[in-house]
């Protein structure tokens, strides 16, 4: 996911006291304005306020019930029916791509050259796999309830605990900075037109919809991509949170992984050279 995060200490509630002699003064003057004429006046603009507000409630619930929130299920629902959709069609286009490269590989007239060029074309675009050494890094929400764990910090506000979008931008850009070959992101290749994007506390990557812990793996040399992300000033000020608040924080050697190529569709359909 990009977002800031700044913390302020809890408030406090100002109190209030009652004087009993002045409500002891006011009270017979109220009772006798109630018992003349002007209560059928209230009395009646009481019933109008009441039924305003129930034409209200009926006009907006239109027969539903407004207590619950039977419509962000719907569509939370829908949300995540689209994202398991969106996956369904990717596997599917990988297949295709797949079954065309074949047909393709039997005889299409091209040199060793020309087939040597295609396949580091496809290599750096991120459209075929790629095999090597990984770091894998891991970001997590810190608990609902967490206080501040170290001295002189405020209580944390909600947006303290949870993964942003920024969060997650300043690891991916660490680790090509680190000279990452390949970055892949939950279950999904990162290409140049990949954008990681968070709405709430989910994110939103390549029409799929993911929740926390998020796992970010790149292939490259591990202790470049590590001084890399140490490097970092985006994620030196993440790690304030994680030492604070608790905010989920992990780097793991990998060992020899291989990463998918990218299976969905490009965006961009052509571009031109810079001069």
């Amino acid at each position: 996911m990009s977002h800031s995060a700044d913390s302020t200490g809890p408030g406090t509630s100002p109190g209030h006291s009652g004087n009993e002699n002045a409500h002891a003064q006011r009270g017979p003057g109220r009772r006798k304005w109630l018992g003349g004429h002007p209560v059928r006046l209230l009395t009646a603009a009481v019933f109008a306020l009441a039924g305003l507000l129930f034409f209200t409630s009926f006009n907006t619930a239109k027969g539903t019930n407004i207590r619950t929130d039977a419509s962000l299920l719907k569509l939370s629902d829908l949300i995540q029916e689209r994202s398991r959709k969106n996956g369904q069609l990717d596997e599917s286009n990988a297949g295709l791509r797949e079954d065309v490269d074949s047909l393709a590989d039997r005889d299409d007239g091209s040199t060793d050259a020309e087939e040597r060029k295609l396949a580091g074309l496809e290599k750096a675009a991120g459209t075929s796999a790629l095999r090597g050494r990984a770091v894998t890094v891991t970001l997590d929400d810190a608990p609902p309830d967490a206080t501040a764990k170290l001295p002189g910090y405020p209580d944390p506000q909600p947006n303290d605990l949870v993964i942003h979008q920024q969060d997650l931008q300043a690891v991916v850009n660490a680790l090509w900075q680190g000279g990452a070959r390949g970055i892949k992101v939950m279950d999904q290749r990162l290409i140049s037109t990949s954008a990681v994007r968070c709405v709430g506390n989910t994110l939103i990557l390549q029409g799929r919809v993911y929740s926390p812990p998020y796992k970010v793996t790149a292939v490259g040399d591990p202790d470049k991509l590590k001084q890399a992300l140490s490097d970092s000033p985006e994620i030196q000020n993440y790690m304030l949170y994680v030492n604070a608040y608790g905010l989920g924080w992990d780097v793991q050697d990998d060992g020899t992984v291989k990463l998918p190529g990218y299976a969905g569709t490009v965006d961009l359909h052509h571009a031109e050279p810079t001069d």
